[in-house]
């Protein structure tokens, strides 16, 4: 298990508010998981991103099972702690992207997650280790 010292801000200083957003990222790609997204990835952003410090990408088998994960991801978040800052979604909701500042959860559908290739731009990042043990 990490301890709060492991995380340190943009500034430096060791924060509850990192260790607690790395717990809510975690939390959100087992969610991601357990309600049957795939390829689902944790990518450790700090230092790389001005704007957020973790991402978590899944991919959806439709868009009704998408827009329910991420009204589930926001119930999760609102119950750590974490509001919605904002959430987009195309109109044929083949991404729907939910900030919550320091976690940004985005779910797409295979081809626009392959269009899009985030796991290419983020690819410097380390990923976090997310699934349960057995």
């Amino acid at each position: 298990m990490t301890s709060r010292e492991d995380f340190t801000s943009r500034s430096g200083t060791s924060t509850a508010t990192e260790a607690e957003a790395h717990g809510f990222a975690v939390e959100a790609a087992r969610l991601l998981a357990d309600t049957k997204c795939e390829d689902v990835v944790v990518f450790d952003v700090r230092g790389l991103s001005h704007v957020t410090d973790f991402v978590v990408i899944g991919t959806g088998t439709s868009d009704r099972q998408m827009k329910s994960v991420a009204e589930d991801v926001e119930e999760l978040g609102a119950s750590q702690g974490f509001d919605r800052y904002g959430q987009e979604r195309d109109d044929s909701t083949t991404w729907v992207v939910a900030d919550f500042v320091e976690v940004v959860v985005h779910l797409f559908e295979p081809n626009t997650r392959a269009h899009y290739d985030l796991e290419m731009m983020w690819g410097d990042a380390p990923q976090v280790h997310w699934r349960r043990e057995k």
